[in-house]
């Protein structure tokens, strides 16, 4: 068994080395390395994963190292916190739960590997907004990396590895055979102050990055990559959270890159915890057969107050796409986009009124979303086979949409009618081609669709460096 014994942390002239804080069985074990990070709070003790018996050999099985490292490190929580260092080495591991006043950290030439073993996934309910998985009506494995109550978690690294391996579930997945909802590569619940950043995920078995039920979340500096055919490996997830900031990312996936959410129908309905005050800054997206953001399906709860800014998207379906139907309820209102560059595009602006897609039969029929005060400015697109399907609902119109400054380059095949448009209202200005009557002009963009100029509070969280 481990024995704790007091963390050290030695200055030395040089430099800063860490002593590890934990005897294992066979030798006390030293992180040679010092580094620096920048993260919501620093840390006071420290460890390897080493120290608990963990192999880096990407063949031994470390799921049980990492649970009794965080459980270990969890009594340092009143104490200035605890640092988790997984250092160079292939980490084969399934499930772990994190803590509070917890810092997992990645070696730049660290990879964590999921357990290929189905099996061995503990199996959890189904969030309460959605009522059901989302891959099949039962429960859903629980995620690689989880936490749920927590407050002060940061998940970082020198752009370390986390690969989820997913094939193996995405055949699962295709043939059928699947009886629970694929995990996620990490999942953070009702939990405040989260940090994830500086860090490569790799083939996620379904979505990647998914903080639910939660507030004062950073995203920063992550790269995110899969096969463009897999099955909804959406990059980032905000669902039903409060004050979110992402900024800095690389996605390239089989979904949409950024999908910001809030329940599924009568589940959302009921749940009522909205989406707002999420920015999203400095995205780079390739997803050809979906968006690089969109706002739902899944959006019963409400979406409010979404700001995004120079987003660049290139091989990719949509740029900006509001998914909603008969059935969901909830809201998308107080949306701004400004400055997006786009490269060869379905669709440069997408709204559906028609997306089917239900948890179950006993939604509302007379649950009509929302959709109201969506702008985008100062966009540029390039070989776009069409500028834009918006599709409101018959007696429910989508209204309040304004674009101004916005050129769109049409791809040489392009569709004969690059707009079409039912069921929405708005006001134009300085866009080429013309768009549709429904959006007739109103100037030549000056001053129209404008960016609020104040700072949401997630704006003014600056990042501390830590040593160690």
């Amino acid at each position: 068994m481990l024995k704790a014994v007091s963390l050290l942390v030695v200055v030395l002239v040089v430099g800063v080395t860490i002593f590890d804080g934990v005897e294992s069985r066979k030798t006390k074990r030293r992180i040679q390395e010092s580094f620096d990070y920048s993260a919501i709070s620093c840390r006071a003790h420290t460890a390897s994963i080493l120290d608990f018996g963990g192999v880096g050999d990407g063949a031994t099985l470390n799921t049980g190292a990492f649970q009794q490292a965080v459980d270990h490190l969890s009594q340092y929580a009143s104490e200035g916190g605890a640092q988790l260092v997984v250092p160079a080495g292939k980490w084969l591991t399934g499930s772990f739960n994190l803590t509070s006043h917890f810092t997992l950290y990645l070696h730049k030439d660290a990879v964590l590997l999921a357990s290929q073993d189905i099996k061995s996934w503990p199996v959890v309910d189904p969030l309460p907004s959605y009522g059901h998985g989302r891959d099949t009506a039962g429960g859903r494995y629980i995620s690689l990396i989880f936490g749920t109550n927590l407050t002060d978690v940061v998940v970082t690294g020198e752009n370390g590895t986390i690969d989820g391996q997913g094939d193996l579930w995405w055949q699962q997945f295709h043939k059928k055979k699947l009886k629970y909802t694929r995990p996620y590569l990490i999942e953070i619940m009702h939990s405040d102050t989260v940090q994830i950043s500086n860090l490569t995920f790799l083939n996620s078995p379904s979505w990647n990055v998914h903080p639910v039920y939660s507030r004062n979340v950073i995203i920063q500096g992550i790269t995110i990559l899969a096969p463009v055919t897999s099955p909804n490996t959406d990059g980032i997830n905000p669902d039903s959270c409060t004050n979110t900031r992402i900024e800095d990312t690389y996605i390239v996936s089989g979904d949409d890159c950024i999908a910001v959410k809030s329940g599924w129908d009568e589940y959302g309905i009921s749940y009522g915890m909205p989406t707002k005050q999420l920015v999203i800054r400095r995205l780079t997206c390739i997803s050809p057969y979906s968006a690089a953001i969109a706002l739902g399906s899944e959006m019963s709860g409400g979406i409010q107050d979404v700001r995004a800014q120079d987003i660049t998207a290139i091989n990719t379906e949509s740029g900006v796409r509001i998914k909603t139907g008969v059935g969901r309820g909830g809201y998308v209102k107080d949306i701004y986009v400004k400055g997006m560059t786009l490269h060869t595009m379905k669709w440069v602006f997408w709204m559906t009124g028609n997306y089917g897609s239900h948890a179950d039969n006993h939604y509302d029929p007379n649950a009509l979303p929302e959709i109201k005060g969506i702008n985008y400015r100062d966009v540029i697109a390039e070989n776009a086979t069409m500028a834009a399907r918006l599709e409101g609902i018959a007696g429910d119109p989508f209204t309040g949409i304004c674009m101004s400054n916005v050129t769109i380059g049409l791809a040489a095949k392009a569709k004969k009618y690059p707009w079409t448009c039912t069921d929405v209202a708005g006001v134009t200005g300085g866009v080429v081609p013309p768009p549709c009557q429904l959006l007739p002009a109103a100037g030549e963009g000056e001053g129209m669709c404008d960016f609020p100029a104040e700072n949401l509070p997630i704006d003014n969280v600056e990042l501390q460096t830590c040593s160690y």
